[in-house]
């Protein structure tokens, strides 16, 4: 598979790398991608991820789309890939108060041997459950700086409808809950959710667990490639490490923090 090839794997994996909330509104047609989920207002499904738009009519669409997650008080993301248009959207976007951060598509073929990681003394990974989804829950909310309540709601959701296709990973360290990463299962491609590592564990080979752990789930579900959207500033140096190679540049912009 050529990169424009694998390039277009990975946005279409990306975007359709969701478990819907009662209360999600996707909004798809040519040219346009949108999730919409007031019940998670800290972000997670409130999302623009593809926009083909004509010149005059991006300042029109960027009000009427900023404006309506403000109403509904929640954050949300604007992806800008290859694939949107026209080619200034990230700078006509910043106008309108979106600050960018880049975005790169990764992609890493999967070896359909990959053995089950030899953990470090001290890392134990565990399937996350009903008996440990708080606690995996707790983890990914401090880690990414939300609330814990709607996530832990949307965490339960997918055990309750999708556990099979979004497995969810736990990791301790010595017993402590240290980090936590999620995986979408779709025919032949498996989607890295983004991981998170508490600081104080950082260093510790965690995050490194974390993907060859699913890189085993990944394998044994019968998946050849493996993809993700890795923030440049901090896992798109280690996936890279980890045999990960750039397929695409993004910019993700959101507004700014209160």
């Amino acid at each position: 598979m050529d990169d424009a090839a694998l390039l277009d794997a990975v946005l279409l994996a990306s975007r359709h790398a969701f478990v819907p909330m009662p209360d999600t509104r996707v909004i798809e047609r040519a040219g346009w991608f949108q999730l919409i989920t007031p019940s998670l207002p800290d972000g997670g499904l409130n999302e623009v991820a593809l926009a083909v738009l004509a010149p005059h009519e991006v300042d029109t669409v960027a009000q009427q789309t900023i404006a309506e997650y403000r109403a509904l008080g929640v954050r949300f993301r604007w992806t800008v890939g290859p694939d949107s248009a026209p080619d200034d959207l990230v700078t006509r976007l910043e106008a309108h108060g979106l600050e960018p951060e880049v975005v790169w598509a990764v992609a890493r073929a999967i070896d359909p041997l990959q053995r089950n990681p030899s953990l470090r003394p001290g890392i134990e990974l565990e399937p996350v459950d009903e008996r440990n989804v708080v606690a995996f829950t707790e983890v990914m909310a401090r880690g990414w700086g939300m609330s814990p309540a709607p996530m832990l709601a949307f965490n339960r959701k997918v055990l309750d409808s999708a556990r099979e296709r979004l497995p969810m990973v736990l990791a301790r360290w010595h017993g402590e809950p240290a980090a936590a990463a999620g995986l979408v299962l779709s025919p032949g491609t498996a989607f890295f959710l983004g991981a998170v590592v508490l600081p104080e564990h950082r260093g510790r080979g965690l995050y490194r667990a974390l993907v060859d752990s699913r890189l085993h789930e990944a394998a044994q579900r019968g998946c050849t490639l493996s993809a993700a959207l890795a923030r440049e500033a901090t896992s798109h140096p280690i996936l890279a490490r980890l045999g990960f190679r750039d397929v695409g540049r993004l910019t993700m912009l959101t507004p700014p923090r209160p």
